[in-house]
């Protein structure tokens, strides 16, 4: 169940990372840039996490797990650039933010009870 709850929330990220990137495109350079680099990695959570799901073992699903985990960890140093650069304010991405640290969270469990439940071994 956690599985597609994951990918539930992170489909809700996606698009308010890609609302947010088309806010940031006409910002300059630098947000141009964010704004790039915040579309090809904050979807990237999610997608990889669905594929996860159709994983064919458990070693399968930890690996693409283990990508949406490294994206989430690159979607929150591209938000955290993007305040410290002043491309946007932290109270425009606060949710962004909280929501990236909890996928994050999410998927790391996720992870470790794959890995560590004998009961379904071999299995995803």
């Amino acid at each position: 169940m956690s599985q597609s709850i994951i990918c539930g929330r992170a489909f809700t990220f996606a698009t308010r990372i890609f609302r947010l990137s088309e806010k940031l495109w006409d910002r300059g350079p630098a947000a141009h840039q964010i704004a790039s680099q915040l579309m090809r990695c904050g979807p990237s959570i999610g997608a990889n996490a669905e594929e996860a799901q159709d994983a064919q073992t458990k070693p399968d699903y930890s690996a693409k797990m283990s990508v949406a985990r490294k994206e989430s960890r690159e979607t929150r140093y591209w938000l955290r650039l993007a305040i410290d650069v002043k491309v946007v304010t932290a109270e425009e991405i606060a949710w962004e933010l909280k929501e990236v640290s909890e996928l994050r969270a999410m998927i790391i469990q996720a992870i470790k009870t794959a890995q560590s439940n004998p009961s379904r071994r071999g299995q995803p």
